[in-house]
């Protein structure tokens, strides 16, 4: 069975991005539009779906380390701040963004409030990834074989 480990990290987040706007029913809150991710950050993110890139590398990240909180993916997301002539200086990231995504989560059941605090997985949330994982092995494993196989014209 294919998991999440066995596909490249960028194409399940985009996959599991586009497939969270479109078969989830999911919305960018508001405020998305306008406001940064970071301190550390100068403007705000010019892709239009950044927002579900977000979630579903967040919905990754917690299949990946097993438990998370806010704090823990606050210094994941965070990024070296420009001082000018200072020395640069890591921040973290900001935390609504990452609460909202998780809320969001969680209201579709993929991720669920341990007991002992932070935020694991559910079974529904493990075989979705799972199951898209599978399907990205399937259509590169399909690419793959037509371009191996040129038509020999002799």
């Amino acid at each position: 069975m294919t998991n999440v480990r066995d596909v490249p990290a960028q194409k399940l987040i985009d996959f599991v991005a586009k497939d969270l706007k479109e078969n989830q029913k999911i919305e960018m809150p508001e405020f998305a539009k306008y406001v940064k991710t970071g301190i550390s950050r100068e403007r705000a993110p010019q892709r239009e779906d950044w927002w579900y890139v977000r979630m579903s590398s967040i919905l990754r990240k917690v299949y990946i380390t097993g438990k998370v909180n806010v704090k823990s993916l606050r210094s994941y997301y965070g990024g070296k701040k420009n001082r000018g002539v200072k020395p640069e200086k890591f921040c973290k990231a900001g935390g609504k963004i990452i609460r909202v995504c998780l809320q969001d989560l969680g209201k579709i059941g993929f991720v669920k409030i341990a007991d002992d605090g932070g935020r694991v997985l559910t079974k529904k949330g493990q075989s979705y990834l799972d199951k898209l994982a599978t399907q990205i092995i399937k259509e590169t494993s399909t690419k793959k074989e037509k371009i191996k196989k040129p038509a020999k014209e002799e």
